[in-house]
C-alpha cells in the first residue's frame, strides 16, 4: 500500500490519486495529514504538498487539488524525457511538474469547462484542447506519467512487488443504421424506389428490389461475417445499437419490428450489447430513459454501456443524465473526427463532476480511433496513411502502458462481398486477431 502525506485531503485529490496509483498501478493507497503516522509507516510512501518534511520521496504539489470550482488557468506545456508535461514545479520534487494536478485536468476535461470556441454542433473542437496545441493527442500522457513514476518508486523502494495488468483491445460497433434497404419500412421504401427512377439510378433500384425480395443480403447486413471474426478473436466485441425513434439525424429499423430484435438478440449471444443514444436521447432526459428502457426490454439484461451520436454536446449534462439513469459505462470519450486519447489516458476512469466537485459512478472508456476518422469521403491516400500510422502508433503507446485500445467501426463498414470484400475487413481482422 502507497501511504500519502499531505495537508489536506480533498475530492479531487483522493480521485486523481486513486486512478494513477490504483487504476493504473495496481497499487492501494491511504491519505493522512498525520506526520507520525506518515513517519512510521514501513513500505511505498511519499509526500503530496508545497514542502517536503525531509528526506522522504516528494511530490511539489500545486494549488490545483486544492480549489474548487473552475478558474481560469494559464498552462504552460514543456517537452519532459520523450513526451510532454505541465504544472512545472522546478527540482525540488521527484519529478519536475505536478503530475497529479495536471492528469486531474486531463481527466475532468476541465480545459472544457474553460472559455473556447465551440464546432458548428456545439462541440469542443480538438483544435482547441492541450493535446492538439502541443502535439501529444496520440500519447496516452497521464499513464506514460504513472509508469514514470512507478520507476521513481521502483528505485526507492525496490523490496515492493508490483502487480503488472495486462494490455487489452476493445473493438466497438456502432450499428446507427443495421440495414439500408431492409426492413426500413414502406414510405421509405416507396420514396427510395421514386428516387432511384427519377435519379435514373437503375443499378440500387435492382439492388432495392433483389433485397427486398429475399434474392440478395442487405449491404448493410455484415453481422454475420462480424460475428465469425468474433469467434476466432481474443477480445469480445461490443455493440452498440441505435433504438431511438425516427428522425432527420436517427435513420435506423424501428425498434419494435421483430427482426430487428431477434438480430440484436442474436448479436447478444457473441457480444455484449450497449445503446447508442441518439441526438434526441442528448437532448432530453425522458427519450435517454426511453431508450435504454428498450434495449433492456430487446435483450432481458440491465443495460451495462453506452454511447452517444458524435452530436454530444456538453459533457456535463450528458454525463449527469446518464448518471442519473444509472448507467455505469460510456463510451462516448473521444473525437469523432480526429484520432488521440481526449482525456490523457487509455485506462477506464470515473467521471468527476467539476460543479459538484465529486467523482460519479460512471465509468468512462476513452476511445481514441473512430472509423470516420478514415471513411471521410475527401480522405487522400497520403492522409488515409498518416491516420493509419497514428493509429497503430498509439497502439504502440497503449501496449507499453498495459492499457485499454479502444476503437470502433460501424456494420456498414465493411459492405461488400466476394473479391469486394469491402475496404476495411482484411484491417479490422489482422487487427482483432493480432
Amino acid at each position: 500500500m502507497l501511504l500519502v502525506y499531505t495537508t489536506k485531503i480533498t475530492p479531487r485529490l483522493t480521485y486523481v490519486f486513486k486512478h494513477i496509483c490504483t487504476r493504473i498501478l495496481q497499487v492501494p493507497v491511504k491519505f493522512t495529514t498525520a506526520v507520525d503516522e506518515f513517519i512510521v509507516h514501513d513500505s511505498l510512501k511519499l509526500s503530496y504538498a508545497n514542502k517536503a518534511l525531509g528526506n522522504e520521496l516528494h511530490i511539489k504539489s500545486t494549488e490545483v487539488l486544492f480549489e474548487q470550482g473552475i478558474t481560469d488557468m494559464e498552462i504552460k506545456v514543456k517537452p519532459w524525457e520523450d513526451t510532454m508535461c505541465f504544472f512545472g514545479t522546478g527540482t525540488s520534487g521527484a519529478m519536475p511538474f505536478d503530475i497529479f494536478a495536471a492528469a486531474f485536468v486531463l481527466l475532468s476535461r476541465y480545459e472544457e469547462f474553460l472559455p473556447h470556441v465551440k464546432d458548428l454542433e456545439g462541440r469542443f473542437p480538438p483544435s482547441e484542447s492541450l493535446g492538439y496545441q502541443h502535439d501529444f493527442l496520440d500519447q496516452p500522457v497521464v499513464d506514460l506519467w504513472a509508469f514514470k513514476f512507478r520507476d521513481i518508486l521502483k528505485e526507492r523502494f525496490p523490496d515492493y512487488s508490483w502487480i503488472e495488468r495486462a494490455f487489452t483491445l476493445e473493438p466497438i460497433i456502432d450499428v446507427e443504421q443495421a440495414y439500408e434497404l431492409y426492413q426500413i419500412g414502406i414510405m421509405r421504401e416507396l420514396g427510395g424506389v421514386f428516387r432511384d427512377v427519377f435519379q435514373f439510378k437503375f443499378k440500387r433500384l435492382l439492388l432495392r428490389l433483389q433485397v427486398n425480395l429475399g434474392l440478395r443480403k442487405d449491404p448493410y447486413d455484415t453481422f454475420s461475417w462480424l460475428i465469425n471474426v468474433q469467434k476466432n478473436a481474443i477480445h469480445r466485441f461490443i455493440y452498440f445499437f441505435q433504438v431511438g425513434d425516427y428522425s432527420t439525424f436517427t435513420r435506423n429499423v424501428r425498434y419494435n419490428k421483430r427482426e430487428f430484435r431477434e438480430l440484436i438478440k442474436m448479436v447478444g449471444d457473441y457480444a455484449k450489447i450497449g445503446v447508442l443514444f441518439s441526438r434526441e436521447a442528448l437532448d432530453k432526459g425522458e427519450q435517454m430513459k426511453k431508450e435504454k428502457n428498450r434495449i433492456e426490454g430487446i435483450t432481458n439484461k440491465p443495460l451495462n454501456a453506452v454511447r452517444c451520436t458524435s452530436h454530444m454536446g456538453t459533457l456535463t449534462d450528458n454525463y449527469r443524465e446518464m448518471t442519473q439513469q444509472e448507467v455505469e459505462n460510456d463510451y462516448s470519450m473521444g473525437y469523432p473526427d480526429l484520432l488521440g486519447f481526449r482525456a490523457g489516458t487509455c485506462t477506464p476512469f470515473l467521471y468527476y463532476d467539476l460543479d459538484y466537485e465529486s467523482p460519479t459512478p460512471l465509468l468512462i472508456h476513452p476511445i481514441c480511433a473512430q472509423s470516420g476518422v478514415f471513411e471521410q469521403h475527401n480522405l487522400q491516400e497520403k492522409e488515409l496513411n498518416i491516420s493509419l500510422d497514428t493509429f497503430f502508433r498509439m497502439q504502440e503507446y497503449t501496449k507499453k502502458v498495459n492499457g485499454t485500445f479502444v476503437f470502433s467501426f460501424k456494420n456498414k463498414s465493411f459492405t461488400g462481398n466476394g473479391e469486394d470484400e469491402g475496404q476495411w475487413k482484411s484491417f479490422f481482422k489482422e487487427l482483432v486477431h493480432g
